[in-house]
């Protein structure tokens, strides 16, 4: 397990309700598990979660599974909704 934070950006950081949390969680699919499960979670948090992308520690996620990007302590997750705008 490592622990972290996850902040949240734009529409995501209104989903959560917070700017950023911490995670305790091997992996980033189970850190995203773990922050849609707390409470007082906004019913629109996993919509927004599944439509952002992700950064872990500065580095893009892409579209590698994220039960597959394994988190080292103290690790950063940006969560990054859709940006409208041009």
């Amino acid at each position: 397990m490592a622990k972290g934070t996850i902040r949240y950006w734009a529409a995501a950081k209104a989903a959560a309700g917070v700017d950023e949390e911490p995670f305790d969680a091997p992996t980033l699919e189970v850190a995203l598990a773990q922050a849609a499960r707390r409470s007082g979670r906004s019913a629109d948090f996993d919509r927004v979660v599944r439509r952002s992308s992700f950064l872990v520690d500065g580095a893009p996620v892409g579209t590698r599974p994220h039960g597959a990007i394994e988190l080292s302590e103290g690790a950063v997750i940006e969560v990054l909704p859709p940006f409208a705008g041009g």
